[in-house]
């Protein structure tokens, strides 16, 4: 009995390790790009060129200790022994690591004149950070880029403040405005009686396989004619009614699961729906509205599409993924430009979905358990 406790045991800590060690493989998987992106923000122009982001970790590297003249009687056409490394004049242009391993012989110059240089391994770490990125991304400040023939490039940084408030300007009341409206229509689905209310509800699901990008071209006609187009009105209505159908799914699942011992109670006490929906459902209902708020925030903050159709890409009303794609076009080679434009705007994502995600999991759990 003993032995088959301890071998249940012991294949319960073999799981456990396979199951965590891969776990946590795969957060470091995912986590390394965004590891990359940030160390790239705080990188200069010169290094990222130079050097890959990991080099910024502590690392062994070749480093000049020492640098003498080439004896003139060397057999310069053959193999040459150099403080206890050998080679041809072709291999120590390209460098020859001494007997040990420890040291490495580098020709530096041609065939007739040059100098030797030494070099042997070190433990370094390229943590040469600064902060002028950001300023150049969110601020605008002018920067210097260094030619290869020594000249001085004076460029204007790029301004993403304005894009910045744009994106708030869009995404919250594209966020705010279907919560509200889908935990009406939840609730009315959920514990409303009426005509044609499992039709209607069967019409909303039926929406969710609607592709987003056949009613850009109708919409975009009729906001033509309304003079919606290009305002922020426009892209809000936009947002709502593509998001409504999903959030209209999972409130519903969440707040038809609600005890309906309470509700009764609240009838009996002489309580109206609005009075019920108010007190007593949008409470109970946090976990559900925060996770669709989480999924709501993040849509129409990364979305480019919508807001490039709708709104167009006038600089007035440009949102911050149209700012960062046209910086992608005249800045391709900007990578330490583009990388702390590109964490600016991860910035308020992550800060949201933080804030939020102890609501996360409860809410889309919301109506899986009856009873």
């Amino acid at each position: 009995m003993a032995a088959k406790t301890s071998s249940a045991k012991r294949k319960r800590l073999w799981s456990d390790i396979v199951i965590n060690g891969g776990l946590a493989l795969l957060v470091l998987l995912w986590t390394l790009p965004t590891l990359g992106l940030l160390l790239s923000s705080f990188r200069t122009r010169a290094d990222i060129q130079a050097s890959g982001w990991w080099s910024v970790l502590p690392h062994r590297e070749w480093a000049q200790t020492e640098e003498f003249e080439i004896p003139a009687d060397l057999n310069r056409d053959g193999v040459m022994s150099i403080r206890n490394a050998s080679g041809t004049f072709e291999q120590f242009r390209e460098g020859v690591v001494a007997t040990g391993g420890k040291t490495r012989l580098i020709w530096v110059g041609n065939r007739r004149l040059g100098t030797m240089q030494v070099q042997q391994l070190r433990w370094t770490s390229g943590f040469k950070f600064t902060t002028e990125n950001y300023g150049q991304v969110l601020a605008g400040k002018t920067f210097e880029i260094r030619q290869p023939d020594g000249s001085v490039q004076v460029e204007q940084g790029d301004n993403f403040v304005g894009a910045f408030l744009n994106s708030l300007i869009v995404t919250v009341p594209s966020t705010v405005i279907p919560i509200l409206i889908a935990a009406f229509a939840a609730y009315g689905f959920a514990w409303m009686r009426f005509p044609g209310r499992k039709a209607l509800f069967i019409m909303v699901v039926a929406l969710l396989v609607v592709p987003l990008q056949i009613a850009l071209v109708p919409i975009l006609k009729d906001y033509v004619g309304l003079q919606l187009n290009g305002t922020f009105l426009g892209i809000w209505l936009a947002h709502t009614g593509f998001g409504l159908p999903l959030a209209t799914y999972l409130l519903y699942g969440y707040i038809s699961s609600l005890p309906k011992d309470i509700l009764e109670s609240a009838f009996i006490d002489g309580a109206s729906h609005f009075t019920i929906f108010l007190r007593l459902i949008m409470p109970l209902s946090v976990p559900a509205l925060a996770s669709f708020a989480i999924f709501q925030f993040l849509w129409t903050w990364n979305d480019y599409l919508v807001a490039l159709i709708f709104i167009g890409s006038k600089p007035d009303v440009q949102v911050l993924t149209m700012r960062i794609a046209e910086m992608v076009g005249s800045r391709g080679n900007d990578w330490h430009l583009l990388t702390a434009g590109a964490f600016i705007s991860m910035i308020l994502p992550l800060v949201v979905f933080f804030g939020l995600q102890r609501f996360f999991v409860r809410g889309l759990l919301a109506g899986s358990v009856k009873g």
